[in-house]
């Protein structure tokens, strides 16, 4: 069985990252005016410490217990003799609290996490080349805003996928196109609609905004200024009356589809395979708006105890037949290039837009909202990640 994340918030805001930072999180030049800690890359590795403990999301770190047919971390052990101690997350504020302890080598942190661990001083740099099979990660999840700052890495790409819309084929018609069908149209499936249970979900408002009203300004829906937060805000208190259920448990939403419970929302494509493949009539997409989405990337503690093994790792988890079968057991797309060349399902890579560039400029990544606008704006302060969290409880009521 595929397992993936839920990301329930929690608050933890003594945890927040309150730092400076800016670029663009859909994309392109790296967070520049971010200030991290002075940390050093490793110049090179030795034989390996023995073992490595790492944090990651469920179906990242398998060796066999859950699925005999997962088992990716026996291969490993037996290449690099370190032996594999891993904890399951349940949450990004999880793992930030995790690698603060100083307890881990490594986390495969998503978006909404990585500055944070980055301005901390919790998360190394990353030298590259020591990861042999970074030459073949697709360039456009390279030393992106949410895995690098001022063109220096901080961690090796692992995986990627987009938030998109489903509905039930049968009771929503015509096929909708546009996110505001949960939006300002949500009143026509009233107890219907469902959402991702997540504060980062507020971003997906302000994509919605972004598009819809143009005066707010909002160019990048992780950095919100207070008026735009609050009419994000406002949007999402006015669809919490018709949704029926917001989802963390992406087998909980499988089976509100199935049962009619839930007609329309958010989801994941391999949540929409998963559904179909079991008997609901829905479809899935990007709308006309884009949409949000993670990319998760592998990071080293500044205070591993056994780096040389991390970097193993990062090596191994990225390589092309282990990346492909990550990316199918867990269900997204590949980091690695070559690794669409070795997927079980030769339609996989296809299915998940993994090498469709174009399709993955449509996506805004998960970032970490701070004070520092991450647009760049200088003139106002933009609204942390904290205040998201507080915002989303008083949104669910």
């Amino acid at each position: 069985m595929r397992l993936t994340r839920t990301l329930r918030a929690a608050a933890t805001a003594a945890l927040l990252l309150a730092a400076t930072a800016c670029g663009s999180s859909g994309g392109g030049s790296p967070s520049g005016g971010l200030n991290p800690p002075d940390l050093k890359a490793p110049s090179h590795l030795g034989e390996g410490e023995g073992e490595v403990d790492l944090i990651a999301w469920a179906g990242y770190v398998e060796d066999g217990s859950n699925d005999p047919k997962a088992d990716w971390v026996g291969g490993f052990e037996k290449k690099t003799g370190c032996r594999v101690r891993s904890k399951v997350a349940a949450s990004s504020d999880e793992m930030v609290k995790l690698m603060k302890t100083g307890d881990y080598d490594a986390v495969s942190a998503s978006g909404d996490a990585s500055l944070r661990l980055i301005a901390s001083g919790d998360a190394a740099p990353v030298n590259t080349d020591l990861v042999p099979n970074y030459r073949d990660v697709f360039p456009d999840l390279k030393k992106q805003p949410w895995n690098s700052v001022k063109g220096t890495a901080y961690g090796i790409p692992h995986g990627r996928g987009a938030n998109l819309l489903m509905y039930d084929t049968e009771k929503v018609k015509p096929a909708p196109t546009s996110w505001s069908a949960v939006f300002d149209g949500a009143a026509a499936y009233k107890g219907h609609v469902t959402a991702y249970d997540s504060p980062i979900y507020i971003a997906d408002a302000a994509l919605y905004l972004k598009a819809t009203r143009p005066e707010l300004g909002i160019k990048d829906p992780y950095a919100l200024d207070q008026r735009q937060f609050d009419a994000a805000v406002a949007l999402l208190k006015k669809q919490n009356a018709s949704v029926g259920e917001y989802w963390s448990d992406y087998l909980k939403e499988v089976s509100a589809f199935k049962s009619g419970d839930s007609v329309i929302g958010t989801t994941w494509q391999v949540i929409a395979n998963l559904a179909a493949s079991e008997g609901a009539k829905v479809a899935a997409s990007v709308p006309k708006e884009g949409s949000t989405g993670w990319s998760d990337t592998w990071m080293v503690s500044a205070k591993a105890e056994h780096p040389d093994c991390a970097y193993k790792w990062l090596d191994w988890i990225v390589s092309p037949k282990v990346n492909a079968q990550v990316a199918e057991y867990f269900g997204e797309a590949p980091a690695n290039a070559k690794a669409c060349a070795l997927t079980s399902d030769k339609n996989f890579c296809a299915t998940y837009h993994a090498a469709d560039t174009a399709y993955w400029k449509r996506i805004a990544f998960w970032n970490t909202p701070i004070e520092q606008c991450l647009d760049g704006r200088r003139d106002v302060k933009c609204v942390p990640y904290a205040k998201w969290v507080q915002a989303w409880t008083e949104i669910k009521g």
